[in-house]
């Protein structure tokens, strides 16, 4: 299923050898949270944040593509996570994962997101029955020699209020059709395979394993986003296309994506890259909280909230926080990346109001929460809050 790639030029950093220090000193601060710590912590993966870091900044333009990035990912052993062992990866618990999310969103918000991507169609592929696509993809997909993405929210949280299904499947002669448009595939114009799935005539739902240089696969070209365009998010037109049965992930079944594993709509996932963020901007406003003892009261705020926020999202990925879901930590962590991306934009006064600045990057960045994989429960309360009726 491998097809070549002209990779968009990424931004370099220092090569995988190079002594250099970790991106910040809150990684001691983070494993108290975690019952466990993770087995990739250490020299290596610091030296990853590093350069992921370094780098951020060139992957603003909407031709660009974390391609240096991801060899980065795979020296570092990252591309291996939650593929099992037995395909060459790395068996992680969900908190381990997300602690790994969380660290690297604080250094590549975009890298990061791409790699939630990429993992979660790992996790489809790996949880799915069908042994045939687990053994032609996985060890593939550990090694980096394949990438692969999902194309799953008209499934779940986009494009809900149509009658019609976004992408209709039809079975016929040992094929599955498909027929429709993916509206949001992360590096679909990347992938060598998309996780996707369709809706059939009677309702029920499928995800299969798209090869992305079949017939009637057409990726167009993403729109201009307000940020995180280096990750190539955009539409994917199915003009009839016909899979293989044996590439069937899941289903025919009623709610397919309530099935195996994978982080979708109100998973901690995305709550995770929300906290790293606001990590990214704590650290800012600790740096000029240190010259100015007017933003010590609000910096010593918002690194409490962050710090229960982060314990009790690591508790819900455990699955031990009583009476705590997923949706609410959704909730709250929207809300405190917003408020401390606009706190360290306003401590920096004129500044980080010119494009380019860290601080208005991050401004633009948090936007992105608000829309991604958002469930409806989580938009209403965001509402109310912009609203100032919380308490009506």
């Amino acid at each position: 299923m491998h097809r070549d790639r002209q990779d968009a030029p990424a931004a370099t950093g220092p090569g995988p050898g190079a002594d250099v220090p970790a991106n910040s000193g809150q990684g001691d601060k983070m494993d108290a949270f975690l019952s466990s710590p993770p087995p990739f912590v250490g020299p290596r993966f610091d030296r990853l944040l590093q350069q992921l870091s370094e780098s951020s900044h060139a992957l603003e333009g909407t031709d660009a593509w974390p391609g240096k990035q991801f060899d980065e990912l795979a020296d570092a052993g990252v591309l291996q996570w939650s593929i099992p062992e037995e395909y060459g990866g790395l068996t992680l618990s969900p908190e381990q994962l997300m602690y790994g999310y969380e660290r690297m969103a604080t250094s590549c918000l975009t890298t990061t997101f791409v790699l939630t991507q990429r993992i979660g169609a790992c996790q489809r592929i790996a949880s799915s029955e069908n042994d045939e696509v687990r053994q032609e993809l996985l060890p593939a997909l550990a090694t980096g020699d394949l990438f692969a993405t999902v194309g799953i929210s008209h499934l779940t949280t986009s494009r809900q209020h149509l009658k019609q299904p976004a992408v209709r499947a039809e079975h016929a002669d040992g094929k599955w059709i498909l027929s429709g448009t993916v509206p949001w595939v992360t590096g679909g114009n990347r992938a060598d395979v998309i996780v996707t799935g369709g809706t059939c005539e009677d309702g029920n739902q499928l995800l299969i394993a798209l090869p992305t240089d079949l017939p009637g696969v057409t990726c167009q070209a993403p729109p201009k986003l307000l940020a995180l365009n280096a990750s190539q998010t955009g539409s994917v037109e199915l003009d009839r296309v016909e899979v293989d049965e044996r590439n069937l992930l899941a289903g025919p079944v009623e709610g397919v994506m309530n099935r195996g594993q994978g982080g979708g709509a109100g998973s901690v996932t995305t709550s995770a890259l929300a906290v790293g963020l606001t990590g990214r901007a704590v650290e800012e406003l600790q740096k000029e909280a240190s010259r100015r003892d007017d933003l010590v009261e609000t910096v010593d705020s918002l690194e409490r909230e962050r710090d229960q926020l982060r314990t009790d999202l690591y508790a819900v990925a455990r699955g031990d926080a009583v009476g705590m879901f997923a949706g609410e930590i959704r909730q709250r962590a929207n809300s405190l990346v917003l408020r401390a991306t606009q706190a360290y934009l306003a401590a920096s006064k004129g500044a980080g109001f010119v494009a380019g600045h860290p601080a208005e990057r991050s401004v633009r960045e948090a936007m992105f929460f608000l829309v991604w994989s958002c469930p409806q429960p989580v938009l209403q309360a965001a509402l109310r809050e912009f609203a100032c009726s919380l308490d009506e």
